[in-house]
């Protein structure tokens, strides 16, 4: 066991799936030789082949159309989309063929394919490159949605994701890929989808988030505990569909509960997450439920984005507020 950024752990995860399943195929805008804007496959197709690993044309329509056939002709394919903000090029595959396919055949087939995308802001990137989307994913039924949040989980969440019959979507958030390092096993191993995570115990109060924010969450939890609050962290991990058991429980152990998301507020999906506390442990509340997100703007441009972001100060201050009602 060694420790490893998440980047590593991913191409290393990727590597494993190749060489275990001879159906696993990579593919997408410059993932063969130059292995990946961000070096997510780098040496794959060295390793693999280049009938395993390829590069497509720029066009992400064809890269998840490509997907859906390759699927449907028993293939395990793992496409790239560049930056998740091209994913509007390609919604319609996505959500009109990919992930109704299977209810419309009545499961009498499947599409095992796990589309990957960076995203996420912090790294000062184009316009449209950082975009939080995944409201939009989790909001398409047949269509699971998993967002790693570090090395470890990234690596495990990866195989499990490959393996699935059914389309997952899986996000990588950019400023994840190099800023921390864990142990990750040597060896093959899976972590399972539609499970949350407690990252941190607490009895004050429930701080739920997923991606880059469970790492500012725990930052946050770490300041709260010198002022004699004990803040759990909750890492939802999938998104789509969410573990509602696991919210549950924790909510209903702390009483009080933030929602922690770098998405913009409106229709994100901490929307949901507060619908399932409000219905399904609502009377074991001590208080308002409280959110933190970024302002119902687009994405401003890089010189701005520090001011824009959620950080642990922003879940520091709720929180605060929330056990002080």
């Amino acid at each position: 066991m060694a420790k490893m950024t998440m980047i590593k752990a991913i191409t290393k995860g990727l590597d494993e799936e190749l060489k275990r399943d001879e159906k696993v195929l990579i593919f997408g805008e410059d993932v063969g030789r130059n292995g990946g804007v961000f070096r997510a496959t780098d040496g794959l197709q060295d390793e693999n082949g280049a009938d395993r690993v390829f590069d497509t044309p720029l066009a992400e329509s064809g890269i998840s159309g490509l997907a859906m056939g390759l699927a449907l002709e028993g293939f395990r394919p793992v496409p790239e989309i560049q930056f998740f903000g091209f994913v509007f090029e390609t919604m319609d595959e996505i959500a009109g063929q990919i992930a109704r396919t299977g209810h419309r055949m009545g499961g009498s087939r499947k599409l095992p394919i796990t589309l990957r995308a960076p995203f996420g802001g912090g790294v000062h990137t184009p316009e449209l490159h950082a975009d939080s989307l995944e409201g939009l994913l989790a909001q398409t039924p047949g269509l699971r949605v998993v967002i790693p949040s570090g090395p470890y989980d990234a690596k495990g969440l990866l195989a499990s994701a490959i393996r699935s019959d059914d389309p997952v979507f899986f996000l990588e958030h950019m400023k994840l890929y190099r800023s921390i390092k864990e142990e990750v096993p040597d060896e093959s191993y899976t972590v399972p989808l539609d499970k949350a995570d407690v990252k941190r115990e607490g009895k004050d109060v429930t701080l739920i988030s997923y991606g880059y924010m469970v790492q500012e969450s725990l930052k946050a939890a770490d300041e709260l505990a010198k002022d004699g609050i004990e803040a759990e962290v909750l890492d939802l991990r999938t998104i789509s569909p969410l573990d509602e058991e696991a919210i549950v429980a924790s909510v209903k152990k702390t009483g009080r509960a933030v929602l922690v998301q770098e998405a913009q507020n409106q229709a994100g999906v901490m929307g949901q997450v507060a619908s399932v506390i409000a219905e399904k442990a609502i009377l074991s509340l001590e208080s308002p439920i409280g959110r933190v997100s970024a302002p119902d703007t687009p994405y401003p441009f890089s010189q701005a984005e520090e001011i824009w972001l959620p950080n642990k100060k922003d879940i520091i201050n709720k929180a605060k507020e929330i056990v002080n009602y």
